[in-house]
């Protein structure tokens, strides 16, 4: 992203009155938190931003501000067909597979809404917390097992990223091994994340025909999985819609659950606090997985709602079709809810899962806890001298505005003899 002092001049039609900020270029990747205070200073809590090939949009800074727009659904709606910028989006745009209108629940709107997300609460509360505790620790000490001997590791590839891999698609009735496995997840990672050289929209589609032959197969043999549950509930979706709803709860499992195992390890392993308290029992890994959600939050940037009817928002003109990106990292560090600059971690009104009808449907958040936990309080306990092999200046974040997340965890730590 480029400096917000030196900001664009909006084409015509940006729903910008005022210079706009490109969101790209990601030389704030590092520390996007500066970034957010930047645009706070010169925009307020609603900035008029560019999204890939200089598309406007705004970018919703403020705690308030988020949490109004995640409240009025009649004001701000999840049918992205209301898109006033349409015209202008290329075939091969890279945000496309996540705006472009889909029979997903993630797009529907009232009542429809309210059925989609019904059974993916339905299906999702019959997941016994208990069991999903006992599969990732199996999980965690087969993949700690893996690397135990050699008294190092790189965490992110090697464990953060691999067990909630497996256990969600484990919980949706898929191997959690195989080639067919690993390919959609890589997709996955395509799709909501891709580096350069990547086609997210082809992936995106190797997603869908994946899943589409899991609910083929799990038509014909169900078993006790979230698929098999979406396609036994008495709503009757059809086999498309439980693909595409079956994508969002992967998709919205799989990788944020990963930057939030990674993110808190980090946390443990470099912030003093943590590091000299955790063994000692003073700071619980509770407390460090609440602070990762609170200042370092898997999803910053959520795309997005649709304005329904011009409106205002943080004193904006907003037009009828207008898109609003959620900045929710941004807004769990709003000056205007912590004043002296120090995130209450304590408490949980955080909005990394976001708010309203269309936040992550229970118990989505209470099973990503469980399998964050398990992951973190494993490998604590099964390499109790663990430390950073780098210094922890040297770590990067991945150059994304979307997700929050490193490229790579580098540690050592005591050879385990098997």
């Amino acid at each position: 992203m480029t400096d917000p002092s030196s900001a664009h001049q909006a084409p015509p039609g940006c729903p910008a009155h005022t210079a706009a900020v490109r969101l790209a270029g990601l030389e704030y990747q590092q520390t996007p938190a500066q970034m957010y205070r930047a645009l706070r200073r010169e925009h307020g809590a609603v900035a008029p931003v560019l999204l890939d090939g200089d598309i406007p949009a705004w970018l919703v800074l403020g705690y308030s501000e988020v949490t109004y727009v995640t409240s009025h659904d009649e004001l701000f709606a999840r049918d992205s067909r209301r898109w006033n910028q349409w015209e202008n989006i290329p075939a091969d745009w890279p945000l496309l597979p996540y705006v472009g209108y889909q029979p997903s629940v993630l797009f529907t709107e009232g009542d429809e809404h309210r059925r989609r997300a019904g059974v993916i609460t339905e299906a999702l509360e019959g997941v016994d917390q208990f069991e999903l505790a006992r599969n990732c620790q199996l999980i965690a000490d087969r993949l700690i097992a893996a690397f135990a001997g050699s008294g190092q590791a790189e965490l992110m590839t090697g464990y953060a990223h691999a067990l909630p891999m497996r256990a969600v698609v484990q919980m949706c009735g898929m191997p959690t091994s195989g080639e067919d496995t690993q390919r959609l997840v890589e997709d996955l990672r395509i799709s909501l994340d891709a580096a350069e050289g990547d086609d997210p929209v082809a992936a995106y589609g190797r997603v869908g025909e994946r899943l589409r032959q899991l609910v083929k197969d799990k038509r014909e043999n169900p078993g006790p999985d979230v698929t098999s549950r979406m396609l036994l509930h008495p709503a009757g979706l059809t086999d498309e819609e439980i693909v595409q709803d079956l994508i969002s709860v992967i998709a919205a499992a799989q990788q944020p659950t990963a930057n939030w195992i990674c993110n808190t390890l980090r946390l443990l392993l470099t912030d003093e606090r943590f590091a000299v308290n955790v063994s000692g029992g003073r700071l619980s890994v509770g407390e460090a997985l609440n602070e990762a959600l609170w200042l370092d939050t898997p999803t910053q940037n959520f795309i997005g709602r649709w304005a329904v009817r011009d409106t205002q928002l943080g004193g904006r003109q907003i037009r009828a079709g207008d898109c609003l990106v959620l900045g929710l990292a941004a807004a769990n560090t709003d000056p205007q809810i912590w004043p002296d600059a120090h995130v209450g971690a304590e408490n949980a009104a955080h909005l990394s899962f976001s708010n309203g009808e269309h936040r992550c449907p229970y118990p989505a958040p209470l099973l990503a806890d469980v399998m964050a936990r398990t992951a973190v309080e494993t490998l604590l306990e099964r390499l109790p001298d663990l430390v950073l092999s780098v210094e922890p200046e040297t770590l990067t974040w991945r150059p994304s505005i979307w997700m929050r997340g490193l490229t790579a965890l580098p540690v050592r730590f005591t050879p385990v003899v098997q």
